[in-house]
């Protein structure tokens, strides 16, 4: 979280409204693909997006992790740009490109000199549904994909607790998968089952076309037209995900592995997203987490690190970017000596002290500051604004919903924030998860409850770069 001087982030703050970001085109072609267009003249460079609105939590059961494996197949070629030439000629172009998969959507990105921007379309445009498969390429990108999670989750303590603490967060939606998939469920994946998830999302009607960078919306609008336009439409489903039911029973998981060098309390709630929320409840949750969690001066790190000694750290987060219902987190690290009880006991009894008494003023307004003050700065980076937009309209929400965002932000009064913490953060909504070294529970300090696991204390590796 940016940390600014009191003065200028009022400063900020005030203004937020008026710098909420630049005028946002948008358009859509006959084919049923939508276009944005954020202009950014700084530099004669774009950044150029395409969305698809599927992610890990629209797979088929017994097929966990096929979206992130097509994402990993979507850089084999096609009969007219075959395996590699797309990645060389970026390169070449002095381009970069990457790609990322979440539980709600696939993103494919190319940042490369406005010039080229028509070349990088045509290449993506052709790939939308020209890909050319076989068995050559694909098992040997399977074990690719095996590799990755033994890399990221299996061999990561840390990892392997939240993926478990996720899996018990949701017991009927899909959200309980991981992105990356089952190990088992990955290794049965084939060339027929990428084609087919190919076949079914990948469309022009299913998918968003962000451009921002050095370009007018009409030169974009004829560039699409021109490429993407010739792309046909698609039978796609619309999403009908299983919903999760109101919790009704706090839940603990576990994990203990010698390789753990610092134990850690996490704790999950489950909450409403930005689409799923009454008017007001989300923003209340994002003002809410950083009250609690934002930094130095929230106030789980005041209390458990400064005033009390138990926490070497301490923090909380909101994922509010989600199409259904999705996570608050909380998490704290023990100084030596101090048991994992005793810190989950000083974290239940913080979080109890703001439901019941609320927020003063002067943190409510520092909270605000910095949330709008990190809506502006982020207006700084081409690429993180098409982020933003993309992932909020994979999501459900608007151009419009993200330009107002710092103006609901501004609205936010202590008695919503109080009443968000005494409406979700209860225990009969939550899971926790205590990460230990393997000597610990041996001694017989593991939590009672079901074995398990947790998060590493910020969301799960949704939207991570996939392509170094």
């Amino acid at each position: 979280m940016v940390v600014v001087l009191a003065a200028g982030a009022a400063a900020l703050a005030s203004n937020a409204a008026d710098a909420a970001g630049p005028e946002v085109s948008e358009f859509r072609l006959a084919n049923g693909l939508e276009i944005m267009v954020i202009p950014d003249h700084r530099t004669p460079v774009v950044t150029h997006m395409v969305w698809y609105k599927v992610g890990s939590a629209d797979e088929q059961p017994g097929k966990s992790g096929i979206a992130h494996f097509l994402e990993h197949l979507m850089f084999k070629g096609t009969d007219a740009h075959p395996q590699g030439e797309f990645s060389a000629e970026v390169a070449r172009l002095g381009g970069q490109e990457n790609a990322f998969t979440s539980q709600d959507y696939t993103a494919y990105y190319q940042r490369v000199a406005k010039e080229h921007l028509e070349q990088v379309m045509g290449f993506e445009a052709d790939r939308m549904t020209g890909l050319k498969l076989s068995d050559e390429v694909v098992l040997p990108e399977r074990d690719v994909v095996l590799e990755e999670r033994r890399m990221r989750t299996d061999n990561d303590p840390g990892a392997r607790l939240g993926e478990a603490l996720q899996a018990a967060t949701y017991v009927n939606h899909p959200y309980q998968h991981p992105i990356i998939g089952w190990e088992h469920e990955i290794q049965a994946l084939n060339r027929e089952d990428a084609l087919a998830f190919y076949r079914c999302y990948y469309a022009p009607n299913n998918a968003l076309l962000v451009v921002a960078g050095d370009v007018q919306p009409d030169e974009v609008k004829a560039l699409a037209e021109k490429t993407y336009g010739k792309v046909a439409r698609a039978d796609t489903p619309p999403r009908a995900r299983p919903q999760e039911p109101e919790p009704k029973a706090h839940r603990r998981v576990s994990l203990a592995d010698a390789r753990v060098a610092q134990p850690s309390v996490q704790r999950v709630y489950l909450v409403p997203s930005a689409r799923t929320a009454k008017p007001g409840e989300s923003e209340a949750l994002d003002v809410l987490s950083q009250i609690l969690g934002g930094g130095q001066t929230g106030r789980l790190y005041r209390a458990l690190v400064v005033e009390k000694g138990l926490a070497a750290g301490a923090g909380a987060w909101y994922q509010s970017t989600a199409y259904d219902a999705t996570r608050f987190g909380i998490y704290a690290a023990p100084r030596p000596g101090v048991s994992l009880e005793a810190l989950e006991a000083a974290i239940d009894g913080v979080v109890a002290e703001l439901a019941q008494k609320g927020v003063d003023e002067l943190e409510l307004a520092r909270a605000k500051t910095r949330l709008t003050a990190d809506a502006i700065y982020a207006q700084d980076n081409q690429a993180t604004l098409a982020r933003i937009h993309g992932a909020a309209w994979a999501t459900g929400e608007t151009a419009e919903d993200v330009r107002t965002w710092p103006d609901r932000i501004k609205k936010v009064t202590a008695d919503d924030v109080k009443a968000a913490a005494q409406r979700f953060l209860v225990l009969d909504h939550a899971v926790t998860g205590y990460l230990m070294p393997q000597d610990e529970k041996s001694a017989g300090n593991a939590p009672a409850g079901p074995a398990g696991a947790a998060p590493s204390g910020t969301p799960a590796a949704a939207g991570k770069d996939d392509r170094s």
